[in-house]
């Protein structure tokens, strides 16, 4: 009995062995387990991708009225005797995105015959979008559109483009001549950029019954006065509510509403006046 007492401990004492080895094992195991997973949260987290750049903001949220951009002394000017003093407004289902309005008359001058001038304006605006870009992004690729179409003018004639310095943030000034209904009209186009913001105008002007075709330079230098005017009021537009383009609006409304009756159907149209007044021989 007293000897195999100790034999009894020893057998004992060697089975206990392979349990702590096996509690060693799992802790090991856990520790190399705990490592790989903060390796890989670690890891996932690096892999994230960085958030886009967002395009700059738009400069101007609106437009201005295309009937009162132009001053009405310069309208008098340029398109004496207007059928319409207030402008005809060109259709638009959207006017802080896109607007025009245009001005048509025929001066008598007796004896002399008659001056016919024609005058458009066009605004165009465009939003800045992630996915196209900045606002003034993309009113720059829709001005080199805007020269390009004008420069490729059906029938145009001695075509000539220039810069036009002091309109906008950039301008072309483009001119030509175009025979139509048997006569000669001389046009000057500036198409010009403000931000986000592109701005067309077209003036021309011909000699009927015997008057003189007007002279390109006046031509020229009355599309450009213009075209400051229309880029101005771009600027008056945006966050001055009260600018004097829409001061003058209620006052050039009234005026359109006393013009003539036979203004009608002449939205945007430069048509030869034949058909609308006879020049006096």
């Amino acid at each position: 009995m007293h000897r195999s007492a100790p034999r009894l401990s020893r057998i004992l004492a060697c089975a206990a062995v392979p349990v702590m080895l096996v509690a060693v094992g799992c802790s090991s195991d856990s520790g190399s387990d705990g490592k790989k997973n903060a390796g890989s949260s670690s890891s996932g987290t690096a892999s994230s991708k960085p958030s886009e750049p967002t395009v700059e903001a738009a400069k101007f949220t609106d437009l201005p009225d295309p009937c009162t951009s132009i001053g009405k002394k310069t309208i008098e000017d340029l398109v004496p005797e207007a059928k319409k003093k207030g402008g005809t407004a060109g259709g638009s289902s959207d006017l802080s995105v896109r607007g025009s309005c245009s001005w048509n008359g025929l001066d008598d001058q007796g004896v002399k015959g008659s001056q016919y001038h024609w005058m458009d304006v066009g605004f165009t605006r465009f939003d800045s979008d992630q996915a196209l870009g900045s606002g003034a992004k993309r009113a720059t690729e829709d001005y080199g559109k805007q020269v390009t179409k004008t420069k490729a003018t059906e029938g145009a004639e001695k075509v000539a483009a220039e810069p036009a310095a002091g309109i906008g943030d950039e301008a072309t000034l483009v001119t030509y001549g175009l025979s139509k209904t048997d006569e000669d009209f001389v046009y000057a186009t500036v198409v010009a950029r403000t931000g986000n913001v592109v701005v067309t105008l077209t003036y021309n002007g011909a000699g009927y019954a015997g008057a003189k075709t007007p002279s390109s330079g006046d031509i020229v230098k009355g599309a450009q006065k213009a075209a400051k005017e229309a880029i101005a009021a771009v600027g008056k537009t945006a966050g001055a509510e009260d600018s004097p383009a829409k001061d003058g609006a209620k006052t050039d409304a009234e005026d359109t509403k006393k013009d003539d009756a036979d203004a009608k159907g002449d939205a945007g149209s430069e048509d030869s006046p034949k058909s609308k007044a006879t020049p006096k021989s």
